[in-house]
């Protein structure tokens, strides 16, 4: 008796170190690094823009009299280079006139390189195999922050001939790696920071709350306050303040459980359905049923005998068809999960299309407790 109760009992020790082990990975796996919920106060990219031309084209450029605005941008880069073109009669399908835009990442030092993105704003056919010639790239504030220039990697190909035309992928738009050097720092001193402020990329008061709650417990003191569901501010101990960059980089790295509420994101166009694990539903009757109707047409040709007076004539022939699916009804229990409402709409054989219209005559049965976003 005395070896199977202590076999009984090491089974359980056995069974509760793993139930334990099971919550805590489950528990581990729904946690997320700060660093991966908020944005930091000046860690932070600006957008930069700027127009060009591209060169080098085979004939697949702007036609310069649907694109006035290329030919002036092409005499004036040539009257800056001491070419003058005043009066000149020149068409060439070689010049395309684009838009450049990059993202200058936060900290860039002068110097640096970024990747630029080109895209065509003319007629031009295809940017395949052109090089864009030296762009100035400007931010919000009228500011001259990066220079662009380099050869293009266009993102598709065009063929045409005479009766027809291929496109593949969109040969009007590719991109220059490393093809923007930064030439102006954005001025940011993260050292003379005080409080950093971290913006939830989406705002929410629990978590919030918890990322208050975890960066407290880390640092032992009430640096953290959570000001509002989508703003943190953390003040920053004096000790820290000459290696604030360590400090951010040991906040960063906090694991806290995000929460957000129950969402159905519904995409129309592409019948694609995004549902959280949150969405709860009380209980409803569900009835799907479709109606096919099928027409053909199947018309045939009446002819005269030969030697015959008589005119050929086209006889309509149309069969219709009405098809309709046994109407199933199921009725769904109240506090159902995600995948018990998954599981029961695919029991009656309902599409995405479908599950789409259930879903919004649900929500306005006001049986369904989430946010409802149609996009």
């Amino acid at each position: 008796m005395r070896r199977i109760a202590v076999r009984l009992g090491g089974t359980a020790v056995f069974l509760a170190c793993w139930l334990c082990f099971s919550l805590a990975t489950n528990v581990q796996a729904s946690q997320a690094r700060i660093k991966d919920l908020v944005d930091f106060q000046g860690v932070r990219g600006n957008d930069l823009v700027g127009y060009g031309l591209v060169v080098g084209l085979n004939g697949t450029g702007d036609s310069l009299r649907n694109s006035p605005f290329t030919e002036e941008a092409l005499a004036n880069v040539l009257e800056r280079l001491g070419v003058n073109v005043q009066g000149a009669n020149f068409r060439p399908r070689n010049v395309a006139a684009v838009l450049v835009t990059a993202s200058l990442p936060p900290f860039a030092r002068a110097g640096s390189r970024v990747d630029v993105t080109v895209s065509a704003i003319g007629d031009a056919k295809s940017l395949l195999g052109g090089a864009l010639v030296m762009t100035p790239l400007n931010a919000a504030d009228g500011k001259i922050y990066a220079v662009a220039q380099g050869p293009l990697l266009a993102g598709g190909e065009a063929f045409e001939g005479n009766a027809s035309t291929l496109t593949k992928g969109v040969p009007t738009s590719g991109v220059i790696p490393s093809g923007g050097r930064v030439e102006r720092e954005v001025e940011f001193e993260l050292s003379q920071l005080e409080t950093v402020r971290l913006a939830l990329r989406d705002p929410d008061f629990t978590t919030a709350n918890r990322i208050q709650h975890r960066i407290n417990q880390f640092l032992g003191q009430p640096l953290a306050i959570a000001l509002d569901p989508g703003t943190v501010d953390l003040r920053v101990p004096p000790a820290n303040r000459t290696q604030i960059a360590g400090f951010i980089a040991s906040i960063e790295s906090l694991q806290v459980q995000p929460d957000q509420p129950a969402r159905v994101v519904v995409d129309q166009r592409s019948g694609t359905i995004v549902m959280g694990a949150d969405v709860r539903i009380s209980t409803v009757a569900v009835s799907q049923g479709n109606l096919t109707v099928r027409i053909t047409e199947t018309p045939q040709v009446s002819q005269p005998n030969p030697f015959a007076s008589g005119q050929t004539i086209t006889v309509p022939r149309t069969n219709i068809q009405v098809e309709q699916s046994d109407n199933r009804m199921a009725v769904v229990e109240g506090g159902t999960n995600l995948a018990e409402l998954v599981a029961g709409l695919n029991a009656l054989g309902i599409g995405p299309r479908d599950m789409i219209d259930i879903l919004s005559a649900i929500k306005t049965a006001g049986a369904l407790h989430a946010e409802f976003i149609v996009r």
